[in-house]
């Protein structure tokens, strides 16, 4: 056979296509019935196909394609019931059937007699650039449809139809306060029915033109009024697309920890999904690069920040806060008392005036240094004070245990093995204090981890996940790390040290009873700290109940063989060592390993 084909191939370049050497193809059967039923005589010889030359019998056994020098499929062929022929391309791509080419045009469209009985689904055009028909044409009237089974469902609009919320007396509705509709979206999603007191007063005292000073603990609902009249601002006042740059925020709010930033922005998120309002959390702990990237990759209208990154930022021109709306200050006392004010000064006189900005200040006490700063920063603050029975502890059972210092763990321990004791809070003064105390429940077989500022930010980031999923049960905290923490269902709250003030001692015990829920909150007050509890009872305006431990929470330690906890020691640090390109402060050399 390839003898017979090299031998034709010649024959045609040679121009010699009546030689006596070349032998006549075979024809199968089905070329011969398919000539005979069309009524065209069969040739008794074949010719053999040149270039620019058109074929002269449909029945070759075989064609050549000479742009690829393979043999081409022939066409097949089969009888019908009803006695037509019907000519199929057997397929073969561009060049499956280089004989038919019938149109003077160029055009290559297939020449084959029955052609519109073919199945539809082996139809081929013959012209490698052309589409097959559809197999399901439609009607040029029309519109596209797709099967029921694969169309998406449409969603209904959401209307202030589907959130209805009853008026009663004394509480005030989202419905009364003028938001956008997206964002009422959003708060019926969260299942916020009726404003808390300070949400109301604000909003309303911002509605009026007036600068906020707000005295309201953790848990009460600022963050969410704050965000609800800064987004209010947003959909009141658009600015073009074209305005909007990066790095160049509308509102900015300033916090003290890395916790409570990173809650603001989770709360900003929530409360904006169905708006384009773009919020950016910055703050230490974490990669530089990382947070730039997030920063500047689109415009971004609301930043939460901790003071010494924000800084960091501003100092390379990365953000730009000339274009602040509505300035934020949250835990004004916190920042105070950590030494925050004077960095807190410059990333305020970087903003336009107090004058042409909207100013909140918010703190857990508003005593005569904060005022002093809300009336630096804000012309004519309206200073709103929640009163302490109105903060959210009523959910909350308080104990207060009457212990002696070495009683302490063994009472922690045996409350934490209680059946059903769920997620537990252990909040300690001091960050070697919660170590030890973590160590030693790991000693005794209670898995638990550590949230204080020894603590790196991504691993923080994970024991929060950890103990929102349920996946760890147990943290010991610090303060500073307990400010912000927004944690759902944790049933108990221990204050193994009872705080230094009192205002600590109500943010501690509102990480549990929160939205309604109920809790419990435990208190070991030794001789070293039970001198507080007048002042936190004078705080809280109800007096807390002592008591001495039941003898079941006094039971002695199980044995065990693992060693005592023992506090870890860095290695030294060798600072003349190294190369002088590590940048490691007090010496030229590079940071050790750890």
């Amino acid at each position: 056979m390839a003898i017979r084909i090299i031998n034709k191939i010649i024959s045609r370049f040679s121009g010699n296509s009546d030689k006596s050497s070349a032998k006549p193809a075979s024809r199968s059967p089905r070329g011969s019935r398919s000539a005979k039923f069309l009524n065209k005589p069969e040739p008794k010889t074949v010719e053999t196909w040149r270039p620019g030359q058109e074929s002269t019998s449909e029945s070759s056994a075989i064609k050549t394609d000479l742009s690829s020098s393979r043999p081409v499929r022939k066409k097949r062929t089969r009888k019908k019931d009803d006695g037509s022929v019907l000519t199929q391309p057997g397929g073969g791509g561009e060049n499956a059937d280089v004989g038919a080419r019938t149109s003077e045009d160029g055009g290559r469209k297939a020449d084959v007699e029955g052609q519109k009985d073919v199945n539809p689904e082996g139809q081929r055009l013959e012209g490698g650039g052309q589409k097959a028909k559809d197999p399901h044409p439609k009607s040029p009237n029309s519109k596209s449809q797709k099967p029921a089974s694969s169309s998406p469902e449409v969603q209904e609009e959401w209307t202030l139809d589907n959130y209805e919320i009853e008026a009663e007396e004394g509480k005030t509705r989202f419905h009364d306060v003028g938001l956008p509709l997206d964002i009422m979206h959003a708060i019926s999603d969260l299942g916020f029915k009726y404003c808390t007191p300070i949400q109301a007063r604000v909003l309303k005292e911002v509605a009026e033109g007036h600068n906020v000073a707000g005295k309201a603990q953790t848990g009460t609902g600022k963050t969410a009024a704050f965000l609800l009249l800064t987004f209010k601002q947003f959909w009141n006042n658009p600015l073009p697309r074209g305005e909007r740059k990066c790095g160049r925020p509308r509102a900015l709010v300033v916090a003290p920890t890395r916790e409570l930033v990173a809650q603001i922005v989770k709360d900003a998120q929530a409360i904006g999904k169905y708006t384009p309002i773009r919020s950016v959390a910055i703050y230490g702990g974490t990669a530089y690069e990382q947070q730039e990237r997030e920063l500047l990759k689109s415009p971004v209208d609301l930043i939460a920040a901790t003071p010494g990154r924000l800084l960091d930022f501003q100092n390379k021109r990365k953000i730009d806060l000339s274009g602040v709306e509505v300035l934020v200050i949250d835990e004004a006392d916190r920042m105070l008392d950590m030494g925050f004010i004077p960095d807190v000064r410059k990333i305020i006189r970087s903003t336009p005036p107090k004058d042409q900005r909207r100013t909140l200040l918010f703190s857990a006490t508003l005593t005569d240094s904060v005022m002093e700063l809300a009336s630096q920063w804000m012309p004519e603050p309206k200073m709103i004070e929640i009163e302490p029975d109105q903060v959210a502890v009523d959910t909350v059972k308080q104990l207060v245990y009457m212990v002696r210092t070495q009683e302490k763990f063994t009472i922690l321990y045996n409350i934490l093995k209680r059946p059903n004791i769920g997620r537990v809070l252990i909040f300690a003064n001091r960050r070697d204090q919660t170590e030890r105390i973590a160590g030693e429940l790991q000693r005794y077989g209670v898995e638990c981890e550590i949230l204080s500022g020894a603590v790196n930010q991504n691993r923080r980031e994970r024991v929060l996940e950890d103990f929102r999923s349920g996946k760890i049960k147990t943290v010991v905290a610090t303060d500073v790390a307990g400010r912000g923490l927004h944690v759902d269902d944790i049933n108990h709250v221990v204050n193994f040290d009872l705080p230094y003030e009192a205002e600590d001692y109500v943010h501690r015990i509102g990480r549990t009873g929160r939205a309604g829920a109920e809790g419990t909150a435990v208190s070991f007050a030794c001789e070293d700290e039970s001198f507080t509890i007048p002042e936190i009872e004078e705080y809280i305006g109800e007096p807390l109940a002592c008591k001495y431990p039941e003898e079941t929470l006094l039971e002695a330690l199980p044995p065990t063989n693992a060693k005592p906890y023992q506090k870890k020691r860095r290695p030294p640090q060798n600072r003349n060592s190294g190369s002088r390109s590590g940048g490691y402060r007090g010496g030229s050399g590079s940071r050790p390993r750890r």
